[in-house]
């Protein structure tokens, strides 16, 4: 009892009291932590691998190297995983059509099979996210009001409130999400591509995600408000009040004043 006693009053005892309280803390977290959906690399088939390789390396390991490994005209696409190759490859921002600040979406140009190839290759080189399934991505099973909040906490300063897309700097730009399908949304939240940050499921869960889908696609029916103005908010609106609204006050103010002259 005495040497526990001394023990605590010693000088260092404030010091591993506080590095046991660290380690205890990142024990925890590392525990309870939750983590991204993986595709594991053992996942497809050797053929399956072998032939997204022979893709990969007549079209891709120009810029992305002989092994994915990256060069110096674009970064290492090892465990990026499949999800990030088939959003990149199924909205035709890769191969990029030129040396531009942000790679543009364009009709693709590989099937979507030969997509699902190289992305087998690519998981297969490290665990990375996995392209989402049917269910994580159905509109209908995603609650709108919920993702309405996620999406403006979130997405709106770049996006736009509804999805419609903005400017950044330096000539990049946030994409309008009209015409994107639920899959492309949910791996452009899972991977963040270009300017856009990751969404992993200690930001957005896949539930949010979801819910995310089913306020985009719910934007994109009929406006009940008449005219949607671009959907750009306030700035157009009040725009089109003082120059259509008051100018037009004004100018049936004139007119009736020139008449009763």
């Amino acid at each position: 009892m005495k040497a526990f006693a001394a023990s605590r009053r010693s000088r260092f005892a404030p010091a591993v009291l506080v590095l046991l309280a660290l380690l205890l803390t990142g024990a925890m977290y590392a525990v309870l932590a939750p983590r991204t959906a993986t595709a594991s690399p053992a996942a497809a088939s050797a053929q399956t691998v072998g032939a997204g390789q022979q893709l990969f390396r007549a079209n891709c390991a120009t810029c992305h190297g002989l092994n994915a490994q990256g060069t110096d005209l674009a970064p290492s696409l090892v465990g990026v995983g499949a999800a990030s190759v088939d959003f990149q490859m199924a909205t035709g921002r890769m191969p990029m059509s030129n040396n531009s600040p942000q790679a543009e979406a364009k009709k693709p140009q590989f099937t979507p099979d030969q997509i699902a190839l190289v992305a087998s290759y690519v998981a297969s080189l490290a665990p990375g996210p996995a392209v989402p399934t049917a269910e994580q991505v159905d509109p209908a099973l995603g609650d709108p009001a919920s993702g309405m909040a996620l999406f403006r906490t979130n997405c709106a300063m770049c996006h736009n409130a509804v999805g419609a897309g903005g400017a950044l700097s330096e000539g990049k730009y946030a994409p309008s999400l009209y015409d994107s399908t639920p899959t492309e949304i949910y791996e452009a939240m899972l991977t963040g591509p270009q300017s856009m940050p990751v969404f992993n499921e200690a930001n957005i869960d896949p539930e949010g995600k979801r819910d995310i889908i089913a306020y985009l696609y719910e934007q994109r029916e009929a406006s009940p408000g008449g005219i949607t103005l671009g959907s750009l908010g306030p700035v157009s609106e009040g725009l089109w009040a003082w120059v259509i609204g008051i100018g037009g006050l004004i100018g049936m103010g004139v007119w009736i004043g020139a008449k009763s002259s």
